[in-house]
């Protein structure tokens, strides 16, 4: 598939020390990359968009994203994060949002090339429960997912074009 615009290049990737595990960098480079193409679409001004009253707004959003990932991954995978407060760009904006979150993914993904099996199998306390570091990874993506799909959503509700993720979309052929 060839996309108009990749955050991180497939040139950017580790390769794995276990070559079991690359298809976990290179998902997770795809995955990150659809969210980045997503949030550009936005604009400063839709930040506050909300689709319903009990809804997130677009900023809302995109902070949880970026702190979320820093919990999954700092708190219960181990990765080297900033701290919490450190997160955040001081002015949110499109831009600023976009490239901390392409930063931080980035930053995670030489450590997660480094870890052999033993690591991605061992079970750790997660919440309340206690799940595989490689269960604790898979979810975090799928809560990835699940937000580039809610923002894809507010797109056509705002009237601005939807970017290919998984294929074309309505607003994006390719040949």
């Amino acid at each position: 598939m060839h996309y108009p615009w990749t955050a991180i290049p497939d040139t950017a990737i580790p390769r794995a020390a276990n070559p079991i595990f690359q298809h976990l960098l290179d998902t997770y480079v795809s995955e990150s990359n659809k969210v980045a193409s997503t949030w550009g679409e936005f604009t400063d001004d839709d930040l506050d968009f909300k689709p319903h009253p009990r809804s997130s707004s677009v900023s809302e959003i995109f902070r949880h994203q970026l702190l979320s990932e820093r919990r999954f991954f700092g708190e219960f995978l181990l990765t080297p994060e900033p701290p919490p407060d450190k997160i955040l760009p001081s002015s949110l904006t499109v831009e600023n949002a976009g490239a901390c979150f392409i930063e931080l993914v980035l930053g995670r993904l030489d450590f997660f090339a480094q870890q052999q099996e033993p690591w991605w199998m061992e079970t750790v306390p997660f919440f309340d429960v206690e799940r595989q570091r490689i269960w604790i990874f898979w979810r975090r993506v799928l809560h990835a997912v699940h937000h580039h799909t809610q923002l894809t959503v507010i797109l056509r509700l705002l009237g601005h074009n939807v970017p290919s993720t998984y294929g074309p979309s309505a607003d994006v052929t390719w040949s």
